[in-house]
């Protein structure tokens, strides 16, 4: 029996709570980790940010 595949691997609808379009312009809504560099994002807690590639930490 063949396996049916289920829609678009790879595509993350949440890639949108990262950025903010006004326009022209894109600006990035969300922290990028000191320690990884650009392209990983820090997830917000209300006391801390941190990252969950490398478990930097910031405290707010």
């Amino acid at each position: 029996m063949p396996v049916e595949k289920k829609g678009n691997k790879g595509s993350s609808p949440k890639i949108y709570q990262y950025f903010k379009v006004d326009g022209d312009k894109v600006s990035r809504i969300k922290k990028s980790c000191s320690r990884c560099g650009k392209g990983v994002y820090m997830s917000e807690h209300k006391d801390r940010r941190t990252c969950g590639r490398c478990n930097n930490t910031e405290f707010i």
